[in-house]
């Protein structure tokens, strides 16, 4: 009986697949843009301004008795607004068509916002102009100057340091009290705190005049306080302060509570969870708080003018007689009929701006770090802290050794002398 032996047979797996053939591509690829922004945008804004003011030019001269810059500026927006949706309804759909619109309408307004801005600036620089390219207007007061002397003689001394003493005193009774008031809005909610953020919005539309009415009505006459820069900083903190705690507290709140929780999960009370996390956290906004506040008090006239009085010499003493501010100085000399005066007002008016800006520099220098950024004095420290700790874990490390080399000396002859 023969048996048959039968040739192994090796199955080679079938190509499923094509073989890729290289294509050497003819010309450089074109690279596509990212931006938002096409080409057919930018000829729709175009088209619709150039169709607006034609239209509108037309309608103020030929069709309709029309007449005045602002009415053409007006009729003019409205019908690129209408022009605009009609071209670029042309090729997108209607959500398209009011999201450009919306978009159209925001960047307006923001211009707008700006275009006042910038017209405010330039328009009391030039006005104050003459009176700022004198150096006395900075180291003088208006003792000496009356109204027909010419701008070399007198300035707005006595107006910045009143400026600075009343908002720093402001600042200073705002500042612990805002924070204060903000965390317990935030942190120990209860029907009493309802209460309180209710008092504290109603008096963020507080008028000026009334903050300046209730301090002159209990500090000056109920309580014989004179005229003083500590009378003005009252009034000013009444005006400051709930505009702080509102904005303090808003910012507060949008700290994530995991932080919170983490912190207490660890051990950390209440009032350290507060103090290491949240506020540190949270810096940044209230500095944010303290700059808008600082902005509604700064620029107050009639609460300065009902408690501090006016004067024209410099007065130190926040505490004892009347004492200038710049924004009061301002109300009084731009009243006046001398055109030196005026100027001077408004060059006081562009040294509020002046400092009102370096005020700003200097608290997002001071607080506009984001969290767990440190300062470079902060991370100096940091540095020195750690090279003092590793000096310290080296020479830990040397004792044990030399310890344990002791320890095996002496190992060493024990086992010697038993031997």
């Amino acid at each position: 009986m023969t048996t048959e032996v039968r040739p192994a047979v090796t199955t080679e797996p079938a190509e499923t697949t094509l073989p890729r053939a290289t294509v050497e591509p003819a010309a450089p690829e074109a690279r596509r843009t990212t931006g938002t922004t096409r080409r057919t945008d930018v000829f729709a804004l175009l088209g619709a301004a150039a169709s607006a003011v034609s239209l509108a030019a037309v309608l103020f001269t030929q069709l309709t008795p029309f007449d005045g810059v602002l009415g053409f500026v007006v009729v003019s927006y409205v019908l690129f607004l209408a022009f605009y949706a009609l071209l670029v309804s042309l090729d997108e759909s209607g959500p398209a068509v009011r999201d450009r619109l919306a978009g159209v309408v925001i960047h307006s307004l923001a211009f707008l916002m700006l275009l006042a801005l910038v017209v405010v600036l330039v328009f009391t620089f030039v006005r104050g102009r003459e009176a700022l390219s004198h150096p006395n207007f900075y180291y003088e007061d208006m003792q000496a100057a009356g109204p027909l002397q010419p701008l070399d003689v007198g300035g707005v001394r006595h107006a910045m340091i009143g400026t600075l003493e009343q908002i720093g005193i402001a600042l200073a009774i705002t500042l612990p009290l805002g924070v204060i008031g903000a965390v317990f809005l935030s942190e120990l909610p209860g029907p009493y705190s309802r209460f309180v953020r209710t008092i504290v919005e109603a008096m963020t539309a507080l008028p000026s005049i009334v903050a300046g009415l209730f301090v002159y009505g209990t500090i000056i006459l109920a309580l014989g306080v004179p005229l003083s820069g500590l009378a003005g900083s009252i009034a000013l903190s009444v005006m400051m302060l709930p505009i702080i705690i509102r904005a303090a507290d808003v910012v507060i709140r949008l700290v994530p509570g995991s932080l919170r929780e983490a912190s207490l999960a660890l051990g950390a009370s209440q009032w350290r969870t507060i103090w290491h996390v949240v506020l540190p956290t949270a810096r940044s906004g209230i500095t944010t708080a303290v700059i808008l506040g600082t902005a509604r008090g700064i620029g107050e006239t009639s609460p300065v003018l009902l408690t501090v009085g006016a004067t024209a010499v410099t007065n130190l003493n926040p505490i004892d007689n009347p004492q200038m501010s710049l924004p009061l100085v301002t109300f009084q000399l731009v009243r006046t009929p001398s055109d030196t005066m005026i100027a001077r007002g408004f060059g006081a008016a562009a040294v509020l701006m002046i400092l009102v800006l370096f005020l700003f520099v200097l608290a997002r220098l001071i607080g506009g770090r984001i969290p767990g950024q440190l300062s470079r004095g902060q991370r100096r420290r940091r540095a020195h802290a750690s090279r003092r700790d590793a000096r310290r874990f080296a020479a830990r490390e040397r004792a044990r050794r030399a310890l344990a080399t002791q320890t095996d000396g002496i190992a060493t002859t024990d086992s010697r002398e038993l031997s």
